[in-house]
């Protein structure tokens, strides 16, 4: 009787306890990019039946953070938890690129085998031809014609195989060197996707079959994105335009295949967590005590560890009007700590490929323009543009590459951290403004007092506009300043320049008219002793 409940309850606890395994396809459909990392979001939709089940979500790169895997979704069903496995034994599916180069690879295979075929042929044929050069019989005389005939044969034929050869082997040489461009390419290929992969496993259960749709996140590294800027200017009465990019990049071993992208500002390596504050300890300072690791007599001695209870270590924590451009489709998200760009327009981030550059925002910014010369180090005008008003954007550190009239004048670099109010951009030189800087002559002397040398410096400064507008221009100088007591700095005149004493910088701002110059003078003495040098006069 004992053994008849015993199966009886084995048998019907057997349907809680069986379970089947389903393996189901996934799409990532949406990717947020972090500065560091990425979060990954694939879609999920199949149908399970009655009871539970495992869902497998394979071909998953091995580089994600298994505490980051997250699942939602809809229809009727009851997760009852998520898994997360190393898949050792499988790999990546070859992408295209992996796949286009194979073929590729294959095509010149094909060719070199023509190639060395043909040239095979041409050498069989040259061989045939010197192993039968007697002409005639060994009793029949041969004419003069028929000589002159055969020997123009074994020159013409010759020559045309020689150089037929010659031609076979430049076409053979190129296509060995394609290949091995090619087989470089897909040995750098393999070696990322031949990492093994990983899956997660999530179990449901449903009371009945039916269908559902699942969205799977977690996170991976080896991804984020930096920006890039360009920094635009039509002419010097326009706005100036700044395009605000990001360089998308990931080797994570998926590809992200026309999928929505959303960059964040956030840097979750930084860790969200508030440093604790311990008390602040003072002693008095003791010279470690150096000990001897070792042994002698038979007595083992070592460096002594002084350890202070009273005293926790640091705490680190860490966590994980004209064509539409793209800029025209991203919306941002201003979030309580961080920004974030929407692109509405899909993309294709490649692995282990160059960054895929994404255009996030475009904005106008007033400017006002003007040229600055300091014809001390560069007698070459370079024009200003000072615009206002980049705190609105939500800026970040990057590189920038400045346009002007259309045409690359060169790179700056963008810190809003150590900005101002106002963005200052050089545009370039402008050879339209001529700049000398001479030394006055006349002026500069030379004469000994008593136990001290004076001399005495005139410098002049002229500023010509050749262009037919009107130009604003800051010209910048300086004066010496002493380090020494003995060294003696007197300034004479200024020249009209604000100067600042502590710096010793002078500054002239003029307004100059079509083909108008000006000139300005500055006059200083410096006294010291006779007998000593000065370095940097």
């Amino acid at each position: 009787m004992k053994q008849i409940i015993f199966i009886y309850l084995l048998v019907a606890l057997f349907p809680a306890f069986s379970q089947s395994e389903k393996q189901v396809d996934s799409k990532i459909s949406r990717v947020t990019v972090f500065l560091n990392r990425a979060q990954v979001t694939r879609e999920v939709k199949t149908r399970v039946e009655a009871g539970r089940t495992n869902l497998i979500v394979s071909g998953l790169t091995s580089q994600l953070d298994q505490e980051s895997v997250q699942v939602s979704g809809k229809g009727n069903i009851v997760i009852l938890g998520i898994n997360h496995n190393q898949n050792y034994l499988s790999e990546f599916n070859m992408p295209k690129k992996l796949v286009t180069l194979r073929d590729s690879l294959e095509i010149y295979k094909r060719q070199l085998a023509q190639e060395q075929n043909q040239k095979d042929i041409l050498t069989k044929e040259e061989q045939m031809i010197l192993s039968n050069q007697k002409i005639g019989g060994a009793n029949q005389n041969v004419s003069v014609n028929e000589l002159k005939a055969m020997a123009d044969f074994y020159r013409t034929r010759l020559g045309e195989i020689g150089l037929s050869k010659m031609k076979a082997d430049d076409k053979i040489k190129k296509i060995n060197e394609r290949m091995t461009r090619l087989n470089q390419q897909i040995r750098e290929q393999n070696e990322l996707y031949s990492r093994n992969t990983s899956e997660i496993v999530i179990s449901v259960s449903a009371d009945a079959a039916t269908s559902v749709e699942l969205e799977v996140n977690y996170v991976v590294g080896n991804a984020g994105w930096y920006p890039v800027y360009d920094l635009r200017a039509i002419n010097t009465k326009s706005p100036v335009q700044l395009n605000y990019k990001a360089n998308v990049f990931q080797s994570t071993g998926e590809e992200w295949s026309n999928v929505r992208l959303r960059l964040s500002t956030a840097n979750p390596s930084l860790g969200g967590v508030k440093p604790e504050l311990y008390s602040w300890y003072l002693d008095f300072y003791q010279p470690p005590y150096v000990g001897l690791k070792g042994k002698a007599a038979g007595v083992q001695v070592q460096r002594s560890v002084d350890k202070r209870e009273d005293m926790p270590a640091e705490e680190l924590s860490m966590a994980m009007p004209s064509v539409s451009s793209v800029a025209d489709f991203t919306q941002t998200v201003q979030t309580s700590l961080n920004t974030e760009f929407d692109i509405s327009l899909p993309y294709t981030v490649l692995s282990a490929a160059k960054p895929t550059l994404v255009d996030i925002q475009k904005h106008d910014m007033k400017a006002v323009y003007q040229y600055a010369v300091a014809p001390k180090l560069d007698t070459d005008a370079f024009l200003l543009a000072k615009a206002v008003g980049w705190e609105d954007f939500n800026l970040l550190p990057g590189e920038a590459n400045v346009f002007f009239e259309g045409t690359f004048v060169g790179k700056t670099y963008l810190d809003p951290n150590n900005l101002k109010d106002t963005l200052s951009v050089s545009l370039g030189r402008d050879k339209r403004i001529v700049v000398k800087r001479e030394k006055v002559k006349d002026f500069t002397t030379r004469r000994t007092i008593a136990s001290n040398l004076r001399e005495a410096y005139a410098w002049e400064i002229s500023v010509r506009n050749t262009r037919n507008e009107p130009v604003k221009i800051t010209v910048e100088d300086h004066l010496p300043l002493s380090r020494n007591s003995q060294i003696e700095v007197t300034v004479l005149d200024v020249g009209g320049a604000k100067h600042n004493k502590d710096t010793g910088k002078l500054l002239w701002d003029m307004n100059l008219q079509p083909n108008e110059t000006r000139k300005v003078v500055f006059k200083y003495e410096v006294k010291y002793p006779k007998d000593r040098q000065i370095s940097g006069l």
